[in-house]
């Protein structure tokens, strides 16, 4: 049954990872996809993926003290990243990173994104925090990025990308398309004038859908 699980979760990632690539979200060799097989295990794209050469078999299996699982491809190398979520986030079934375009133009510019749209705290959380600067492919940039998520599903990673988290692969990479959506958008209108974001006042009942359905924050943070 558990080895069922593991194959199905293979196509899983595939799907994911093929998803975000036919979005715009990632280049080949960019990126990378994972998703939670159970407390402490998960599947992770390989280094350098090409999106359409990708197949179950070339996932990665591993645990989440960084342990390759079985023989073949090795994994991502921002993976340690990705571990760092699921260790601190039990409800995380997905992590998303990737590098589209608007948001790496902000996370040049290191810029986070305030309330403008009412999706935006609905499906991510609120305010788009982005990181401090980090090294790439450290346990550093996995402690940074939690610092940025707080209660949200996404944070913008400093002159890098963004990286997504879901309780679903469905979730994260619908969160991965809204998050594009929004910088790009953000992006826009900085260049017409000074956005304005929505008054608190008019959030309540966002943050409640928000709370409800689609936070994943970790339980001491249930009253920040």
């Amino acid at each position: 049954m558990e080895t069922d699980k593991i194959e199905q979760l293979r196509k899983t990632v595939v799907r994911g990872a093929q998803e975000i690539h036919s979005k715009g979200l990632v280049e080949d060799g960019e990126g990378n996809v994972s998703v939670r097989i159970n407390k402490n295990e998960i599947l992770v794209t390989p280094t350098s993926t090409k999106y359409d050469l990708l197949s179950p078999e070339l996932i990665v299996h591993m645990d989440l003290d960084g342990n390759v699982l079985g023989t073949g491809k090795i994994p991502s190398t921002e993976v340690k990243m990705h571990l760092a979520v699921y260790k601190d986030r039990p409800k995380v079934k997905c992590v998303i990173h990737n590098h589209s375009p608007y948001i790496s133009m902000l996370s040049i510019l290191r810029k986070n994104i305030p309330i403008i749209m009412e999706q935006q705290l609905i499906f991510l959380g609120g305010e788009i925090r982005c990181t401090e600067i980090t090294e790439a492919h450290t346990e550093e940039m996995g402690a940074s990025a939690l610092k940025a998520l707080g209660r949200n599903n996404a944070a913008i990673l400093a002159n890098h990308g963004a990286i997504i988290c879901g309780k679903s692969l469905d979730h994260a990479v619908r969160f991965s398309v809204v998050l594009e959506k929004l910088a790009m958008v953000y992006w826009g209108a900085l260049q017409i004038g000074e956005p304005l974001p929505i008054p608190e006042k008019n959030l309540e009942e966002h943050e409640k859908m928000f709370t409800r359905l689609f936070a994943c924050f970790p339980k001491r943070l249930r009253s920040t």
